[in-house]
């Protein structure tokens, strides 16, 4: 069975996220290094760094960060990419310190200046990244997203051709977000459309690739170039995609991380876990 967890806040110190993942009986962990809202954010203390490490020890999962949404890795603006990458070192710091095991981070928007401009920009940008950091990193995971706008990574090609471009790449995989699939086209609750999405990992970026789950039902049509996320079962993707999902042997092992919503705290990531868990033994 696939391990599951949830995307945990750190509010009031990063190794309050481990306090609660284990609260809600998840088995891996993503949570935000710090305030995602803002470019240069407070690190973690000294003291939070140490109390991080000892419950994460005790805890023994997988540990996941998501970069900040602010960051365009695929901006070929000098400032802004500047910016980019160094927000992006920094979260690798402060991962190092953690221990974190890898880093979600979503391809970018070319904004107008075109697909292959774009991928090109996102691999350099990247490989600065690595350069600066040199020695021990974590993995990248590059998301896919639903195609919105002018971002890559609706077409998994997209991540495939990032990871090539790269002087990186063995440091480079995927985070795979199904809401996200769904919203880009690829219709996860058809037998079809599932063979569809994995013969175009297989031929993409490759399964091995493939580090993580964002195991998210989706609000919106398939299709939509839109992200809305919804709690298991109760979106357009319904329990069927996740069965699917759930109980390929391909990902028998694989972390799955929640993204769903949290109106009423803990009690939801605890109704999603165990719809997973569920559908994993259909």
């Amino acid at each position: 069975m696939p391990l599951f967890g949830a995307h945990m806040s750190a509010a009031g110190g990063v190794s309050n996220a481990i306090r609660d993942i284990v609260e809600i009986g998840g088995e891996v962990l993503q949570l935000f290094t710090a305030n995602q809202r803002q470019w240069t954010p407070k690190a973690p203390s000294e003291a939070d760094v140490e109390a991080f490490g000892r419950r994460r020890a005790a805890f023994g999962g997988p540990v996941f960060s998501h970069a900040s949404y602010l960051i365009n890795i695929a901006n070929g603006d000098g400032a802004a990419s500047a910016k980019a990458v160094e927000a992006l070192v920094r979260e690798f710091e402060r991962c190092t310190a953690l221990g974190v095991d890898a880093v979600v981070l979503h391809p970018g928007a070319h904004l107008g200046a075109g697909r292959g401009t774009g991928i090109l920009r996102a691999a350099r940008n990247i490989d600065e990244v690595f350069d600066r950091c040199g020695g021990q990193t974590p993995v990248l995971l590059l998301e896919n997203t639903a195609g919105q706008g002018t971002c890559l990574g609706g077409d998994l090609n997209d991540l495939a051709e990032i990871i090539d471009a790269s002087r990186h790449a063995s440091q480079l995989g995927v985070c795979l977000d199904t809401a996200h699939a769904f919203g880009a086209g690829y219709a996860l609750h058809t037998d079809e459309g599932y063979r569809r999405c994995m013969e175009d990992i297989e031929h993409g970026p490759g399964l091995a690739a493939v580090r993580l789950f964002h195991v998210n039902d989706s609000l919106v049509p398939c299709g939509s170039r839109k992200d809305r996320h919804t709690h298991i079962g109760e979106g357009q993707l319904g329990e069927a995609a996740f069965v699917r999902l759930l109980n390929d042997p391909v990902f028998a092992m694989h972390p799955m991380v929640l993204e769903t919503p949290k109106e009423d705290g803990h009690a939801a990531d605890r109704r999603n876990l165990a719809t997973l868990r569920r559908l994993a033994r259909s």
